[in-house]
């Protein structure tokens, strides 16, 4: 089975546990924390693992998650480390958080821009991009700055992608330069 449909499916089952006992929020502040902590790179390696026994695993998730994680949480973390899928935890976390947002009807778009935007002006573009039939009701803004655009902005979400940068329209005329059979053979000459 491939990891990404494990991962889907074990992280359907946490939702669905987690709206069940109506701690959804709770459990998706306790996978984004799970998120950021296993980027540490011991405790990635431990997970991924197969020398490391599931008892010792546990140990050592208990001690450095009991205090800080829910009973529901760490009751997952422990059935997946029993059922030796813990290597799977962190591509589990990823698509828990897809599927969060999936079920609280959030859009994730990301917007690069070539200089660092002020704050009214993001929270105008958030309110267009939430009054926008493209996007979820809900809209959680990613900002990015990349100098390299020259200008104007590149809105990504989904499968879409809006360039309106400066870089992107110079590029679209050369290639018509170039592609122009009149104005190369004026050039050649």
């Amino acid at each position: 089975m491939s990891v990404h449909r494990i991962a889907s499916r074990y992280a359907k089952s946490l939702i669905e546990l987690a709206i069940d006992q109506k701690k959804l929020e709770v459990v998706t502040e306790d996978v984004r924390l799970f998120q950021k902590l296993v980027k540490n790179r011991d405790l990635y390696l431990l997970l991924k693992s197969p020398i490391v026994h599931a008892d010792k695993k546990k140990q050592i998730l208990k001690l450095i998650f009991e205090s800080k994680l829910d009973e529901l949480f760490m009751a997952f973390l422990n059935i997946l480390v029993s059922k030796g899928r813990e290597a799977y935890l962190p591509e589990i976390a990823d698509e828990y958080v897809l599927q969060y947002k999936q079920v609280k009807h959030i859009s994730t778009v990301k917007l690069t821009t070539a200089s660092p935007l002020t704050k009214e002006l993001q929270k105008a573009i958030h309110e267009k991009l939430e009054a926008s039939k493209a996007t979820d009701e809900h809209v959680e803004l990613v900002s990015a700055v990349d100098p390299a655009l020259i200008g104007g902005f590149v809105v990504e979400f989904e499968d879409k992608i809006y360039d309106a940068s400066v870089k992107h329209k110079l590029d679209r005329l050369r290639k018509e330069f170039r592609e122009n059979f009149y104005i190369s053979k004026i050039v050649s000459s």
